[in-house]
């Protein structure tokens, strides 16, 4: 297989990145994008030099790889409809609506040997990188994701929307079952909780708290790990990460020296490599099913605390 032929569905904010990103990549050619609406896929199909179509499954038999950054109600569907036509599939996160849609994707995958793997891009982050020599037993984990609405985002709520970068991070961190989860949310512009609060304990001790939000004036993407004499700060937007440690009965800080890339792009060359030379992907469909089964239980708190 000399050069990968790829496919965009969904070439809104998220999807002409990945199609910008391919249309770059030497070992890929963009076969094509699709669109519901004509206009947005006319207009990326022009700038990168592709073909463009208003229905997905006419790049089927066209493609051996496909990027799905639709919305998230739509990602069953036409992610099962290119596994089941033997195309490999990144699919945006969340991997799905519901742990039992995952479950069913990853069959597919599995019984036809199809890479599946789910867009959590903060794995790629030059920062997270940066400091996973580091981490070894983490015994307190704080996140805090925050930003302005977005109407585009809709959907779901902030638990799947954004909190669940930090889920799938922290779930990959502490190597133990999460053994209580307590959550709180808020609803302010949406249908859905804009804002929430949770603390994840796990079986072998570790805690996490986690915070997100949506309708912040000012982002902030962060993320602080304590370990026994030792804790690091890191800044995802600024892909920086800064060690403190304790010296003498004193904590010394250190910030670490970071080569920054784009994670998107580092992820869809890691997706791209997979298939080439079948590596299991970074996020499979298991390590999104994972994620999407706390955070959907996190929303399912959420619900009944707002209901009462």
């Amino acid at each position: 297989m000399d050069k990968l032929n790829v496919g965009v569905v969904g070439v809104g904010f998220l999807g002409s990145l990945h199609a910008r990103i391919y249309h770059q990549l030497e070992d890929v050619t963009l076969v094509g994008v699709c669109d519901c609406y004509k206009k947005r896929a006319k207009k990326v199909s022009k700038k990168f030099h592709t073909d463009y179509y208003l229905n997905y499954k006419d790049l089927i038999g066209k493609v051996q790889a496909v990027s799905i950054a639709v919305p998230t109600h739509l990602h069953y569907k036409i992610a099962k409809d290119f596994l089941s036509a033997g195309v490999h599939v990144l699919i945006e996160k969340p991997v799905t609506r519901t742990v039992e849609e995952a479950d069913e994707l990853i069959d597919i995958a599995t019984d036809k040997d199809l890479i599946l793997q789910v867009g959590h891009i903060e794995r790629f982050n030059s920062a997270i990188r940066a400091v996973e020599g580091l981490l070894t037993e983490p015994r307190f984990i704080e996140c805090h994701r925050m930003g302005p609405f977005k109407k585009r985002v809709s959907d779901v709520g902030v638990v799947l929307d954004l909190m669940i970068h930090d889920i799938d991070i922290v779930l990959g961190l502490v190597k133990s079952k999460v053994k209580t989860i307590e959550a709180v949310g808020v609803k302010i512009l949406s249908d859905h909780e804009d804002i929430a609060n949770v603390r994840l304990t796990f079986e072998n001790g570790t805690i996490s708290d986690l915070i997100a939000s949506r309708v912040t004036e000012k982002s902030r993407r962060t993320i602080s790990i304590f370990q026994k004499d030792i804790f690091i700060s890191l800044n995802y937007a600024e892909q920086s990460a800064t060690v403190h440690k304790k010296k003498d009965s004193r904590i010394k800080k250190k910030k670490l020296r970071i080569k920054k890339q784009e994670p998107l792009k580092k992820e869809l060359e890691s997706f791209v490599d997979c298939v080439l030379h079948s590596k299991r992907p970074v996020v499979s469909g298991e390590e999104g099913r994972r994620a999407l089964a706390v955070a959907v239980e996190i929303s399912k708190r959420i619900r009944e605390t707002t209901e009462k």
